[in-house]
């Protein structure tokens, strides 16, 4: 049986397509996660996809995932520069968390440099459009994370 991952998206990427285009192209949210899916199917893989503008909402679906999926997919938006209470609640679950975003972090203004939840997680990838979520999706099967 393959894996089960959690593709979880924070503020703003509701607005996908619509959202500066030039930054984070053109593709929708459901776009995103149909594309995830549908590669998922190489890997024998299932994909649930869950986005919320909230914090609280993404701390409850990152312990919500405990016991029920073997790894997340995790663009966190703009909290990725300052939430504390992610980063934690990603050390506390204990199941494998890659760092995407569609954009180039390090390309951009200078706060969106830096990550407060990349140490805790097993891996950043950034800059690949939908391709950093293929690629978190390809670690999270191929590799023991």
């Amino acid at each position: 049986m393959g894996k089960h991952i959690l593709v979880l998206n924070g503020p703003n990427l509701n607005l996908l397509g619509i959202r500066e285009p030039g930054i984070y192209g053109n593709d929708t949210l459901e776009t995103l996660c149909e594309t995830v899916k549908k590669e998922a199917e190489i890997y024998g893989a299932t994909v649930d996809c869950l986005q919320s503008n909230h914090e609280g909402a993404l701390i409850d679906a990152l312990h919500a995932a405990m016991g029920v999926y073997d790894g997340v997919i995790f663009n966190a938006g703009a909290y990725t520069h300052y939430s504390y209470a992610l980063r934690d609640a990603i050390a506390a679950i204990r199941l494998p968390v890659v760092e995407v975003h569609l954009s180039d972090i390090h390309a951009r203004e200078p706060f969106r440099h830096v990550s407060v939840i990349e140490p805790v997680c097993v891996a950043q990838i950034s800059g690949l459009g939908v391709g950093s979520y293929l690629k978190a999706l390809a670690l999270l099967c191929e590799e023991e994370v």
